[in-house]
């Protein structure tokens, strides 16, 4: 049997060729993040596995189901053996492994339905750097693990209170990527010549995304779509300036349509217009919504509590009878939420996108969302993506921004701010010059005032820090306002620490 894990070992010691070594921070709110060879070891990913196998064998035994799981993957030089390793543990606790190779995540989402398999263990790092990597996890498709199934497997794992079973077994899949290749081609090619820059990062979407673009009519222009595990140019991030900037320059110099860049384990895409400009994600979301709701009137939509407020004022959402319904960031929580209230689509800033049926099948898929953009496109003819954009009403939003807060403290900082506008909402004060009309309390504090400017802190669920974000329908100086308050009441508290990015420079002659 295996040892208790510790996480006081070293490499290039016998102890951490023979014992587990794993981090406790590593199990974070929805899926496990560590940096290999620093804060887990291989035999770590056998400890992991097993108690992961062990929960598998108890919840599918316990809904009559067989214990099979679907393992896969990223492109990075350790994830092969790090899975082999997994593997080990998930076959000791009695479960029959699914090895699908080398593969996107939502390709081992996908693999659950396709082999009939209700667990999923996909190895990845998604786009962190290395030597990171992590586990995504789900005992119930289409749905990955939340806080509390990661607090289960977090007190299993470090307190090996796991259980070996007999009955272990292992199926290699060959034909995992011809399978989801096939699915996502099933409507047919584009109605509409598309031409489109192709960015993959050298991450593991470029395995996949411009054959499957090129299969469904589009004329690829391929950027960093080399397969290459030391992302010689960037990360594969389309939320990362680096990537963005690269994509935008391929589409001024080629004279493509659009740009689409897929993340490191390619649950997510980024877009960039005709102009070479990036389009948020919400925005993006906006747009699908709206030609969704054309298709699909009087459905709800799911957003993340950081993104914009056109969810649930724009007028063609409204004319179609869509709905929104805010709620708690992260790609688990989301996904969760879409699944509990059958909603059409669920859209996160990030770039997590969830359809469910027709669109897709509720877990999140970067080449899903790139066709969706591009049926949208196919549905306007005669119109430009940058177009499409400028339809949408004008919104002045601030950065995604990070002030330190320890991870001891940040929930209560939280907590101590939901109770202060809570207060000043019941009692009419005012927020630079507006009475708060609205208060949501689903994830932190994301209060609204009269003109419909609001601001959002929440706690990090991955990094010790808060999460700031404002947003103004009215002006560019509503929105500095409201970012200035916010800065100002917190920065005002001794528990806070320095910001990793901020607005001072763009509001500074906004008064």
């Amino acid at each position: 049997m295996l040892a208790t894990p510790r996480d006081d070992l070293k490499p290039n010691t016998a102890l951490w060729e023979s014992v587990p070594h794993i981090a406790a921070t590593g199990f974070r709110e929805y899926d496990a993040r560590w940096k290999y060879g620093v804060d887990i070891n291989l035999m770590g990913f056998q400890a992991l596995g097993l108690a992961l196998g062990t929960m598998v064998y108890d919840t599918c035994t316990a809904r009559g189901e067989k214990p099979r799981i679907v393992v896969g993957h990223d492109y990075r030089d350790y994830s092969l053996m790090l899975k082999h390793s997994l593997t080990v543990g998930l076959m000791a606790a009695g479960c029959e492994v699914n090895d699908i190779g080398l593969a996107l995540s939502p390709v081992a989402y996908f693999a659950q339905f396709a082999y009939d398999c209700p667990a999923v263990a996909m190895v990845t790092a998604s786009h962190n750097e290395k030597p990171w990597t992590g586990v995504k996890m789900g005992v119930e498709k289409p749905l990955t693990f939340g806080p509390t199934e990661m607090n289960a497997l977090k007190d299993i794992t470090l307190g090996a209170k796991w259980k070996a079973r007999p009955g272990g077994a292992y199926v290699f899949h060959s034909d995992a990527r011809d399978l989801y290749i096939a699915d996502l081609l099933k409507d047919g090619p584009l109605k509409r010549k598309i031409r489109a820059v192709v960015a993959c990062g050298n991450g593991t979407a470029a395995h996949y995304a411009p054959e499957v673009l090129a299969k469904l009519g589009v004329e690829v222009v391929p950027l960093d779509t080399e397969l290459d595990y030391t992302f010689p140019r960037y990360n594969p991030n389309p939320e990362d300036h680096e990537m963005l900037h690269a994509m935008s320059v391929a589409v001024k110099e080629t004279g493509a349509e659009l740009a689409l860049g897929f993340d490191g384990d390619g649950d997510r895409c980024g877009v960039c217009d005709d102009k070479g400009e990036e389009i948020f994600a919400d925005k993006i979301g906006v747009m699908l919504a709206r030609d969704l709701s054309a298709l699909y009137p009087n459905r709800v939509f799911v957003a993340d509590v950081k993104s914009t407020g056109l969810f649930a004022v724009d007028p063609v959402l409204k004319a179609n009878g869509a709905s929104a319904d805010y709620w708690m960031t992260g790609h688990s929580h989301i996904k969760r939420r879409n699944h509990q209230i059958n909603a059409l689509a669920a859209f996160e800033k990030s770039g997590h996108f969830f359809f469910n049926a027709p669109v897709g099948r509720g877990y999140d898929d970067g080449l899903v969302s790139a066709i969706a953009v591009l049926r949208m496109m196919e549905r306007n003819p005669g119109k430009s993506l940058s177009q499409l954009y400028g339809e949408l009403p004008v919104t002045h939003a601030t950065l995604t921004m990070g002030p330190y807060c320890g991870d001891t403290v940040k929930y209560g900082v939280v907590d101590e701010l939901v109770a202060k506008f809570q207060k000043m909402k019941a009692d009419g004060e005012s927020v630079t010059g507006q009475k708060i009309v609205d208060v949501l309390t689903v994830n932190g504090v994301r209060f609204t005032t009269e003109d419909g400017t609001w601001g959002l802190i929440r706690a990090s669920s991955n990094k010790p820090q808060l999460v700031v974000v404002a947003e103004s329908p009215v002006s560019k100086a509503r929105m500095c306002a409201m970012y200035r308050y916010l800065k100002q009441i917190l920065d005002a508290d001794p528990r806070m620490g320095e910001w990793d990015q901020n607005m001072d420079a763009i509001c500074q002659d906004c008064h």
